[in-house]
């Protein structure tokens, strides 16, 4: 079907690098506490720490040499904002040296980087002056998306500017969970609407540096499905409205192809949510790889290219990842048959990590992390893939 599909996995910075300093390593310090007390003591208060995380700042190209040994052409990662830009105007040389070593090293290894420019950390500096809802958050990242972009494009095609605005907003701004830690709708708007200007005005600078390179944004998208009946029918509507379109339709004019990251199934009657329930990963989160199907779908109507960015589970147990795998891969090729244009998938994630407020005791990784030793571990799950990528499209 497709003989230059993109296989891989993905990581992000603050979740994978370890030794951080951004607003959100300044807030895990202040939070460890109230969040081990609300597991019920069921997870240290270091569990929620990212530290170390997997090292992987140092440890990079022992995980390339297992994405490679995994059949992987493509790895998605993030540059961390706060290392490249400690402080407000001033750039540090010697980091952007270390994403560029980041980038050969992929090269090398025959792998296709996607970079995300911003994957939700902050530098403290900007944080301080108010983060997304600061006035000059736009022109801001605009700045540092341009700087890094031309630093390093000459070894890259794939640009992700911001991952997923929707959740980043939803659990900052409404929910109250990350930081800031505020819930208000009006906020919660104004985010979405600098991170948009932010997103478009890095966009039109890094085009006119270089015009041949590809940019998107990876959103999180949700498959609303209708328990029947006109008012489910209606809300589902509304729902993925809402949800799945209101940021993309504000952009499309300035994504070059659609980042689709996929985890959730939300079925709508009478009340959200109303799903079975049969497969859930360790998070809670019900597994439903037809949703892929209906997204993809859904999506033809842009006429773009679509790269599947995240998608994946926490299994510790490595009980469901390769059946999750290759029924989300069946769903996507049936979507291919059917007119999407899809031309990668990445998995969610290729090391286990930091999962944000969570911390480390979900386990989403191709790879096991043991995170006294650091040593790594393949799982069977990530031998599935590996078949499946030679079996191709």
């Amino acid at each position: 079907m497709k003989e230059n599909f993109l296989w891989g996995a993905a990581t992000a910075s603050h979740q994978v690098e370890g030794h951080n300093h951004n607003d959100w390593s300044v807030w895990e310090k202040e939070n460890a506490e109230r969040l081990s007390r609300e597991s019920d003591g069921k997870y240290p208060p270091e569990n929620y720490i990212s530290g170390q995380a997997c090292d992987h700042y140092n440890r990079y190209e022992e995980d390339f040499d297992i994405a490679k040994s995994l059949g992987h052409n493509a790895h998605r990662f993030s540059v961390e904002w706060s290392r490249i830009e400690p402080e407000e105007g001033k750039f540090d040389e010697r980091e952007i040296e270390h994403y560029r070593n980041i980038i050969k090293a992929l090269r090398a290894r025959g792998l296709e980087p996607f970079v995300t420019l911003w994957h939700w950390t902050l530098p403290v500096w900007l944080a301080k002056k108010g983060g997304v809802l600061a006035d000059e958050f736009p022109e801001r990242f605009a700045r540092y998306a341009d700087r890094v972009s031309d630093a390093l494009g000459e070894h890259v095609r794939f640009w992700i500017t911001i991952n997923e605005p929707e959740i980043y907003v939803l659990n900052s701004y409404m929910r109250g969970l990350w930081p800031p830690e505020k819930k208000n709708l009006v906020l919660f708007y104004k985010a979405l609407w600098s991170i948009r200007r932010a997103h478009q005005k890095a966009y039109q600078s890094m085009k006119h540096t270089n015009q041949f390179t590809f940019i998107g944004v990876s959103s999180n998208f949700s498959y609303f499905e209708s328990g029947g009946g006109i008012v489910n029918a209606l809300c589902a509507w509304l729902a993925d409205k809402n949800w799945n379109f209101y940021f993309l339709n504000r952009i499309r004019k300035t994504t070059d192809f659609i980042g689709l990251n996929y985890y959730f199934h939300n079925r709508i009657n009478y009340g959200i949510n109303k799903n079975e329930n049969k497969v859930v990963s360790d998070m809670g989160w019900e597994l439903y790889p037809e949703g892929l199907y209906h997204l993809l779908l859904g999506l033809r109507q842009f006429q773009k290219p679509i790269y599947i960015t995240e998608n994946g589970l926490a299994d510790a147990g490595d009980t469901h990842r390769a059946w999750f795998i290759e029924e989300h891969i069946r769903y996507m090729k049936k979507a291919m048959e059917e007119g999407a244009d899809v031309r990668g998938y990445l998995h969610w994630s290729l090391l286990d990590n930091f999962e944000w407020d969570k911390g480390f005791w979900p386990r989403f990784g191709l790879v096991e992390i043991d995170y006294q030793t650091m040593k790594r571990k393949i799982r069977p799950s990530a031998l599935e893939y590996k078949k499946i990528i030679e079996e191709g499209l």
